[in-house]
Protein backbone atom coordinates (compact mmCIF):
# COMPACT_ATOMS: atom_id res chain seq x y z
CA UNK A 1 0.00 0.00 0.00
CA UNK A 2 1.19 3.25 -1.02
CA UNK A 3 1.51 6.24 1.42
CA UNK A 4 0.35 9.41 0.44
CA UNK A 5 0.69 11.49 3.28
CA UNK A 6 3.96 13.24 3.69
CA UNK A 7 6.96 11.74 5.74
CA UNK A 8 6.74 14.34 9.26
CA UNK A 9 8.96 17.17 9.35
CA UNK A 10 12.17 15.94 11.69
CA UNK A 11 12.29 17.52 14.82
CA UNK A 12 15.56 20.33 14.69
CA UNK A 13 17.76 20.46 17.83
CA UNK A 14 20.27 23.40 17.66
CA UNK A 15 23.16 22.21 17.11
CA UNK A 16 26.71 23.87 18.64
CA UNK A 17 29.94 22.46 17.22
CA UNK A 18 33.37 22.88 19.38
CA UNK A 19 36.72 22.43 17.69
CA UNK A 20 39.47 22.60 19.93
CA UNK A 21 42.93 23.42 18.58
CA UNK A 22 46.08 22.38 20.00
CA UNK A 23 46.42 24.78 22.19
CA UNK A 24 43.59 24.49 24.65
CA UNK A 25 41.02 27.14 22.83
CA UNK A 26 38.06 26.49 21.64
CA UNK A 27 35.99 27.58 18.67
CA UNK A 28 32.37 27.75 18.74
CA UNK A 29 29.57 27.70 16.28
CA UNK A 30 25.49 27.83 16.78
CA UNK A 31 23.91 26.48 13.99
CA UNK A 32 27.12 27.93 11.47
CA UNK A 33 26.99 31.28 13.64
CA UNK A 34 29.79 31.96 15.55
CA UNK A 35 29.12 31.83 19.67
CA UNK A 36 31.70 34.10 21.07
CA UNK A 37 32.67 34.72 24.86
CA UNK A 38 30.96 37.56 26.26
CA UNK A 39 33.13 41.30 25.94
CA UNK A 40 36.67 41.85 27.68
CA UNK A 41 36.77 37.21 28.45
CA UNK A 42 39.54 35.50 27.42
CA UNK A 43 38.90 33.13 24.47
CA UNK A 44 36.90 29.78 25.04
CA UNK A 45 38.93 27.15 26.52
CA UNK A 46 37.91 23.76 27.27
CA UNK A 47 37.68 24.69 31.13
CA UNK A 48 34.77 27.08 29.56
CA UNK A 49 32.50 23.93 28.13
CA UNK A 50 29.38 24.84 30.83
CA UNK A 51 29.19 28.49 30.02
CA UNK A 52 29.23 27.36 26.73
CA UNK A 53 26.37 25.31 26.83
CA UNK A 54 24.60 27.50 29.04
CA UNK A 55 24.84 30.51 26.87
CA UNK A 56 23.57 28.02 23.45
CA UNK A 57 20.96 26.37 25.15
CA UNK A 58 19.63 30.17 26.79
CA UNK A 59 20.64 28.85 30.22
CA UNK A 60 19.29 25.22 29.46
CA UNK A 61 15.85 26.13 28.68
CA UNK A 62 15.58 24.70 25.43
CA UNK A 63 17.83 21.40 24.63
CA UNK A 64 20.64 21.58 22.33
CA UNK A 65 23.15 19.06 20.28
CA UNK A 66 27.28 19.21 21.03
CA UNK A 67 29.69 18.06 18.91
CA UNK A 68 33.05 18.10 19.92
CA UNK A 69 36.00 17.61 17.53
CA UNK A 70 39.20 17.14 19.14
CA UNK A 71 42.52 18.20 17.87
CA UNK A 72 43.39 14.69 17.28
CA UNK A 73 40.76 14.06 15.08
CA UNK A 74 38.25 12.22 17.13
CA UNK A 75 34.59 13.63 17.47
CA UNK A 76 32.30 13.35 20.31
CA UNK A 77 28.35 13.66 20.31
CA UNK A 78 26.27 15.08 23.07
CA UNK A 79 22.57 15.78 23.51
CA UNK A 80 22.29 17.88 25.85
CA UNK A 81 18.59 18.22 27.49
CA UNK A 82 16.50 21.56 28.54
CA UNK A 83 15.77 21.41 32.59
CA UNK A 84 12.28 21.49 33.11
CA UNK A 85 11.11 24.59 33.81
CA UNK A 86 10.19 25.52 37.84
CA UNK A 87 6.81 26.27 38.88
CA UNK A 88 6.94 29.83 40.27
CA UNK A 89 6.35 29.36 44.38
CA UNK A 90 3.00 30.37 45.51
CA UNK A 91 3.37 33.85 47.47
CA UNK A 92 2.85 32.91 51.34
CA UNK A 93 -0.14 34.17 52.42
CA UNK A 94 0.99 36.66 55.45
CA UNK A 95 -0.77 35.95 59.02
CA UNK A 96 -0.75 38.61 61.16
CA UNK A 97 0.42 37.77 64.51
CA UNK A 98 -0.38 39.27 67.36
CA UNK A 99 2.10 39.56 70.02
CA UNK A 100 0.76 37.57 73.09
CA UNK A 101 -0.12 39.37 76.59
CA UNK A 102 2.35 38.55 78.39
CA UNK A 103 1.38 38.28 82.40
CA UNK A 104 2.37 40.45 85.01
CA UNK A 105 5.09 38.64 87.33
CA UNK A 106 3.79 38.89 90.63
CA UNK A 107 6.93 38.84 93.67
CA UNK A 108 5.81 38.66 97.65
CA UNK A 109 7.54 41.26 100.04
CA UNK A 110 7.19 40.44 103.64
CA UNK A 111 8.74 41.60 106.76
CA UNK A 112 8.13 41.97 110.27
CA UNK A 113 7.64 44.55 113.09
CA UNK A 114 4.55 46.11 112.06
CA UNK A 115 1.91 47.25 114.17
CA UNK A 116 -0.99 44.65 113.40
CA UNK A 117 -3.53 46.49 111.14
CA UNK A 118 -1.63 49.22 110.44
CA UNK A 119 -1.23 51.44 106.83
CA UNK A 120 2.20 49.59 105.16
CA UNK A 121 3.50 52.06 102.52
CA UNK A 122 5.17 50.38 100.03
CA UNK A 123 7.52 51.93 97.40
CA UNK A 124 9.92 51.02 94.63
CA UNK A 125 13.09 52.16 95.35
CA UNK A 126 14.59 54.37 92.24
CA UNK A 127 17.74 55.06 93.00
CA UNK A 128 20.39 55.72 96.17
CA UNK A 129 21.73 58.83 97.90
CA UNK A 130 24.14 59.98 100.67
CA UNK A 131 23.41 61.93 103.84
CA UNK A 132 25.26 65.15 104.18
CA UNK A 133 27.65 65.97 107.57
CA UNK A 134 24.10 67.55 108.73
CA UNK A 135 22.39 64.42 108.70
CA UNK A 136 20.06 65.79 106.06
CA UNK A 137 19.89 63.63 102.88
CA UNK A 138 18.12 64.84 99.26
CA UNK A 139 16.62 63.72 96.46
CA UNK A 140 16.74 64.47 93.04
CA UNK A 141 14.00 62.72 91.02
CA UNK A 142 14.49 62.25 87.23
CA UNK A 143 11.01 61.45 86.10
CA UNK A 144 12.42 59.55 83.05
CA UNK A 145 14.67 57.68 84.53
CA UNK A 146 11.70 56.31 86.68
CA UNK A 147 11.58 52.27 87.25
CA UNK A 148 14.82 52.08 85.07
CA UNK A 149 15.87 49.32 87.65
CA UNK A 150 12.68 47.39 86.31
CA UNK A 151 13.97 46.92 83.07
CA UNK A 152 16.70 45.33 83.98
CA UNK A 153 14.80 42.74 86.33
CA UNK A 154 16.20 43.69 90.18
CA UNK A 155 15.01 46.76 91.70
CA UNK A 156 14.29 47.22 95.61
CA UNK A 157 11.05 47.21 97.13
CA UNK A 158 10.56 49.56 100.74
CA UNK A 159 8.00 48.93 102.97
CA UNK A 160 7.32 51.34 105.66
CA UNK A 161 5.18 51.38 108.23
CA UNK A 162 3.06 54.72 109.06
CA UNK A 163 2.69 53.87 112.76
CA UNK A 164 5.88 52.00 113.63
CA UNK A 165 7.80 53.50 111.55
CA UNK A 166 9.23 49.72 110.71
CA UNK A 167 11.21 49.45 107.54
CA UNK A 168 11.64 46.37 105.37
CA UNK A 169 14.10 46.52 102.29
CA UNK A 170 14.03 44.17 100.04
CA UNK A 171 16.10 43.52 96.53
CA UNK A 172 14.25 41.30 93.81
CA UNK A 173 14.43 38.89 92.68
Amino acid sequence: MKRTEPDPTPVALPTVLLIVHDDGTLTATLDGAPLTPPESAPPWRRESFPQIIDQASNDRTRPIRVEVREADGSVFTDLITARPRRALPEPEQTVEVKPTPSLPVFHQVEGDGFVPGEDVAVAIITGHTDAAHTGTARALIDPTNLFQEQTTGRFEVLLLGRISGATVIRRLP
